[in-house]
């Protein structure tokens, strides 16, 4: 049926304020849709910002999803204190109005240490990680020991605790530990993720009460720690998902006899380092450039160390721009590997080689210890006389002129490499043992240096000769001279020739088999240490063990007692120490210089007899 006009107009005025209406609802629900942003991850512990930011905006309700209670606000700043995947909704009169999904991730250790942080040691995720190297820690001191030095350090019960005692802790062992070093604060900062941080707080200062320290909490959550012996104040406080403890260095005592002005001793400041760390935005070390370039040069590990070569203003910048390593514990928490490399703007050493020790090429086998320095003929001067044109230097080269010696022409006569092997003597051993009734050590000890010419040493030997008591004998030889003497009842030779000085103190080693030591520790130890232009250092304990347990007579002794005698000391040295070799290595590299080191504990290897 046809409409009239008046009916027509009317259903038009229906039409049109229905739409209105419609559209003013729709208009009410875009005013209080928050902005929640898009689907993205988060940090712990790190405050997200959620709703709108227009001035009088609706309050809403957010439900959070991980727990925590709904809240109602236009707008709300929320830290997820778990990593996991959230659904954040907002609702309005019991309708929801939007949502977004956050997932929620650790926050990384670096990123919670200032940028400016000039040294810093770090375990970048607990789980895993911390486990094996309180295994190592433990077997190497053993468990009481390192369980009362652990505790010594700071925030490390807390991390144990958090660790080992189960469900419902406050630390996240997704998240990292570490102790940093500021430029501008003379001190130590330790810091440790965590899932509760006012909890946190306060496991750390009852900790602390315990310890005997005097805890003064304040408002904002954080508190003044005074030591039991009055150093200076230490600050414990909580950012993003870290707890801090800052501990001020102990300043220097002023020396008896300084005017009383002088003795106003300023205590470094905490807050210096709280101000950095509440002012950290964006990365924080975890970008720094030289680090990110370090990290592919060392191996992975457990924890690390990198240190960054930041001079005064008014200093120049020297060679070294920085160093990075890595701690990793093997299987079983038997060894301890170190990788390092140490940066530099120009080449190190002055890029200068040396040769490798002839006495490494050709020595008796077996030696429980050995060193060798292969450096450049002026770096060794350094380490003996100190740098060109410094104090020291020159009083030294002024003490042996008065003296009559020439010290350049002995610095030109170093070729380079210095070694020295260590040897233990059973037989000698036990011997001394069963007369004295004393473990006295009894060996041989071999130092042996690379010469251009033997002149200037010569000259300087006979001086210093002639300004001892000591009695000696010389003995040509068809290529030098060999000086004879006692020390401590121990006979010394020192041979000098147009090639090397050797020093020998202790027995002739005789029936030792000979062979290459420098191969033989660079196959054990790998890589080209013992080698040219290497630095190279070693502790081999297991050989002495074995050592110690290779006499099946000694003549003079009983079979019982030296039976009895290797019973002892096999187990007095088990219980002083389960080390079994340690190991280390300098030596240059492209762009810097690389470290590498092992320590070993009993059971890793046997040691041939």
């Amino acid at each position: 049926m046809p409409l009239s006009p008046r009916r027509a107009a009317s259903l038009v005025s229906l039409l049109l304020l229905t739409a209105a209406v419609g559209s003013t609802v729709a208009g009410c629900r875009r005013a209080v849709r928050p902005d929640l942003g898009q689907d993205r991850t988060v940090e712990a512990g790190v405050p997200v910002e959620l709703g709108s930011r227009e001035e009088g905006a609706p309050a809403v309700t957010w439900e959070l999803g991980d727990g925590t209670a709904s809240r109602q606000a236009a707008r709300l700043s929320h830290a997820f204190a778990r990593p996991g995947t959230y659904t954040v909704r907002a609702l309005h009169e019991g309708q929801e109005v939007g949502h977004v999904q956050l997932t929620v991730v650790p926050r990384p250790v670096l990123r919670a240490v200032p940028a400016g942080a000039q040294t810093v040691l770090w375990v970048p995720r607990l789980r895993g990680s911390v486990e094996p190297l309180v295994d190592f820690y433990e077997r190497l001191i053993g468990p009481e020991n390192a369980r009362r030095s652990l505790e010594e350090a700071p925030l490390v019960s807390l991390l144990l605790r958090g660790l080992y005692g189960g469900p419902g802790g406050v630390v996240d062992p997704e998240e990292g530990f570490g102790f940093f070093l500021m430029p501008d604060f003379d001190g130590v900062v330790a810091l440790l993720g965590v899932y509760e941080p006012a909890e946190a707080l306060d496991a750390v200062g009852r900790e602390l009460e315990e310890a005997g320290h005097t805890v003064m909490r304040q408002e904002d959550g954080s508190a003044r720690v005074v030591p039991e012996d009055n150093g200076p104040p230490m600050l414990l406080f909580e950012d993003r998902g870290y707890v801090y403890l800052v501990v001020p260095e102990s300043p220097d005592a002023p020396e008896e006899g300084e005017p009383v002005q002088a003795q106003l001793v300023v205590s470094p400041d905490p807050e210096v380092v709280r101000r950095q760390v509440k002012g950290l935005t964006g990365a924080g070390l975890s970008e720094e450039p030289l680090l990110g370039e370090l990290r592919g040069k060392v191996a992975e590990g457990s924890a690390y160390l990198y240190s960054g070569a930041r001079p005064e203003p008014q200093e120049e910048p020297g060679p070294v721009r920085g160093f990075f390593a890595s701690l990793g514990v093997g299987a079983g928490a038997e060894t301890m590997e170190l990788d390092g490399f140490l940066a530099s703007s120009r080449p190190l050493l002055r890029g200068e080689g040396a040769p490798e020790s002839a006495l490494l090429e050709q020595a008796a086998l077996g030696p429980m210890a050995a060193a060798q320095l292969s450096v450049p003929p002026e770096e060794l001067a350094k380490l003996a006389f100190g740098a060109p044109g410094s104090p020291r230097r020159e009083r030294t080269l002024e003490r042996w002129r008065q003296q009559g010696l020439d010290a350049e022409a002995l610095l030109k006569a170093l070729r380079g490499d210095v070694a020295m092997l260590v040897y233990f003597d059973a037989p000698a051993f036990f011997r001394n043992f069963i007369r004295n009734k004393r473990p006295e050590p009894k060996g041989t000890v071999v130092v042996e240096a690379g010469l251009t010419s033997a002149e200037a040493v010569r000259k300087l030997i006979d001086q210093q000769l002639q300004d001892t008591s000591l009695r000696y004998t010389t003995q040509p030889l068809p290529d030098g001279v060999l000086y004879r003497t006692q020390v401590r009842e121990q006979p010394v030779e020192l041979r000098i020739t147009e090639q090397r000085a050797t020093l020998l103190a202790g027995e002739l080693l005789e029936g030792r088999p000979r062979g290459d030591v420098g191969a033989a520790l660079r196959e054990r130890f790998g890589g080209a240490a013992f080698g040219a232009g290497h630095v190279s250092v070693m502790v081999d304990l297991g050989r002495l063990r074995a050592d110690l347990q290779a006499p099946e007579e000694v003549p003079g002794v009983p079979a019982g007692q030296l039976d009895a005698a290797q019973a002892f000391t096999g187990a007095l040295l088990d219980q002083l120490t389960p080390l079994d070799s340690a190991f280390l290595d300098f030596s240059l590299a492209e762009g810097g210089a690389r470290l590498k080191g092992r320590v070993s504990l009993r059971g890793t290897r046997e040691v041939s007899r």
